[in-house]
């Protein structure tokens, strides 16, 4: 048997290296096509940002109103009441301002 000499060696070792080349792509290929097949779409959930409770502001803003008008009645009825005192303060010392005069004049020293 006759040996094949070095360069036909290498012309048939790089036929054999390009066939083997085409079907590591092919079966790249065939396994990608497979995986892309298997993958379910990846469904994208909308996160809300989390709702405030608006019965809560609503009733706070209630509260709130009513107890601003118990505040402005109780204010008022302040007034009234410092009214009220300050005239009786100032019948108070004008009825003794009288009877001190009254004394000086029927006591005289």
């Amino acid at each position: 048997m006759t040996e094949p000499n070095p360069l036909a060696k290498a012309e048939a070792a790089a036929l054999e290296a390009a066939r083997n080349t085409d079907i590591v792509r092919i079966v790249a290929a065939v396994l990608a096509a497979q995986q892309a097949q298997q993958q379910t779409p990846v469904v994208q959930q909308t996160t809300r940002p989390p709702q405030r409770p608006v019965g809560l502001y609503v009733a706070a803003g209630i509260g709130g109103a009513v107890a601003l008008s118990f505040l402005a009645m109780a204010a008022a009825l302040l007034a009234v009441a410092v009214a009220v005192g300050a005239v009786a303060t100032t019948v108070c010392v004008l009825v003794l301002r009288s009877v001190w005069q009254d004394m000086q004049v029927r006591n005289p020293r």
